[in-house]
């Protein structure tokens, strides 16, 4: 499962959102403004995506990178 870093009123965050449930990708979604830890380490790099290996990638997304990236190698 993939989660998403997101932040409330953020336009890439939205529209990675609806890319993500277009693709029909599960994910779940962290406000990165409700945990102090999160808004530091993340800040303004939302919207992004994490594997359950740890790889990230920052947005913004579109569906090939999305595809590259989860079919990529997990470092």
């Amino acid at each position: 499962m993939l989660t998403l870093y997101f932040r409330e009123y953020c336009h890439l965050c939205e529209d990675a959102e609806a890319m993500l449930a277009s693709l029909r990708i599960a994910y779940r979604r962290i406000d990165i403004d409700t945990d102090l830890a999160l808004t530091a380490r993340y800040g303004l790099r939302v919207p992004v995506l994490r594997q359950e290996s740890g790889k990230e990638i920052d947005g913004p997304f579109d569906p090939d990178l999305i595809a590259a990236w989860i079919a990529g190698p997990a470092t």
